[in-house]
């Protein structure tokens, strides 16, 4: 039976079926309950079952016309986590005359899966008897999955934290011990070892905050002109003058590029990011188109993209829509695993779209579009 119709329901002796949210209920006007997100279950004066929308259905795994028109006790059985009777404990028709709501908890469906249920009684006048029982059931599988996200980034940063602080802690305890006992040149080595260290650290503490800002939507912008043709020229020729071959590398610009307002130093990050995964990971010639394209954003006509591909392995068919989640490593990846998480973060912060594939060579293929973003005073 559907709960989105208005009308009596049989065995509510002629109570007419609310079909709106809590808020809205004594006002008699709302959303139809089956479009709401979270399970609502509404019991009349007597204890029967009035609405019991879609999610409810789905959370509880009972059809919504087994449950209508049964005492509430009985259509929705919950135990808290003690293993008693939610119903019985609470006492909602005869409990104190002064309480009005029950607050969210865990409790227990049949079979011992975990929900979050809230109560609202409502009554005609305060201390009045209670007209409508408003239960919001929530699934805590989302929030299962928050917590052991959450859990592993401690884990994880935990992790990468104590290698370098062991590392620098263990050389500067030496040097202040045995200062006379080295030569100039093991010095040198310990402190540019200790150098390096502190840089992963400040490389890590970085991450972190741009994950907190792109969870939280803070992460902020600041458009300038960017010639990307020339920021990727950069990095290629930083990776040369470390050591890599110059014919490692293939960059081809499709000019007449459009003008690009984009943040600068974020844009460095992501090149920097999807570059060095490249080298590192992948093999032979890594190539880097940079051509005009459509803008990924709507009102737009004109967008840049950048694409980096290698011939290396590849990434598995299995694994590519987890490439650009928290954690996600390939095989004989290391490090934090949150690299390409930010870089997906920075794109979207930008109004662009970044896509991975593999390369015509085999190889991983990253490519990103940007919309031209032009300042609003310009146009």
């Amino acid at each position: 039976m559907s709960v989105g119709t208005s009308g009596a329901i049989p065995g509510t002796h002629g109570v007419p079926r609310p079909s709106v949210p809590p808020d809205a209920a004594a006002a008699g006007t709302g959303p139809d309950p089956d479009e709401l997100p979270d399970g609502l279950v509404i019991a009349d004066e007597t204890g029967r079952v009035t609405c019991f929308n879609a999610a409810a259905a789905r959370i509880t795994a009972v059809p919504a016309d087994q449950a209508l028109g049964r005492h509430l006790e009985k259509a929705l059985p919950l135990e808290d986590l003690e293993g008693r009777r939610w119903w019985q404990l609470t006492d909602p028709y005869g409990g104190l005359a002064i309480r009005v709501a029950q607050p969210e908890r865990n409790l227990l469906l049949p079979g011992g899966r975990e929900v979050l249920v809230s109560a609202r009684y409502v009554r005609d006048r305060p201390a009045g008897p209670v007209r409508r029982v408003v239960v919001c059931l929530r699934d805590t599988e989302a929030r299962r999955r928050t917590e052991r996200s959450h859990a592993e980034l401690i884990a994880t940063v935990a992790h990468e934290l104590r290698s370098p602080l062991t590392s620098v802690k263990g050389f500067t305890a030496t040097l202040l011990a045995k200062w006379e006992r080295f030569t100039d040149d093991q010095k040198r080595l310990m402190l540019e070892t200790v150098d390096a260290d502190a840089d992963r650290v400040t490389r890590l503490i970085a991450e972190l905050l741009d994950i907190s800002r792109i969870d939280s939507g803070r992460l902020e912008v600041r458009r300038q002109l960017v010639d990307i043709g020339a920021a990727v020229g950069r990095h290629v020729q930083a990776y040369v003058a470390a050591g890599q071959p110059a014919d490692r590398f293939l960059v081809r610009l499709e000019q007449p590029l459009p003008v690009l307002w984009a943040d600068p130093d974020k844009i460095d990050q992501v090149l920097s990011n999807l570059i060095e995964n490249a080298v590192r990971h992948g093999e032979g010639t890594v190539t880097i188109d940079v051509t005009p394209a459509v803008s990924p954003r709507e009102g737009e006509d004109a967008g840049t993209s950048v694409t980096v591909s290698d011939e290396g392995p590849g990434i598995p068919e299995e694994s590519m829509n987890r490439v650009f989640t928290r954690f996600w490593r390939g095989s004989k990846r290391g490090g934090t695993g949150l690299g390409l998480y930010i870089v997906k973060g920075i794109v979207e912060a930008h109004g662009g779209t970044i896509t991975v594939g593999r390369a015509p060579g085999a190889g991983a293929r990253f490519r990103f579009t940007l919309p031209v973003g032009t300042p609003a005073h310009l146009l």
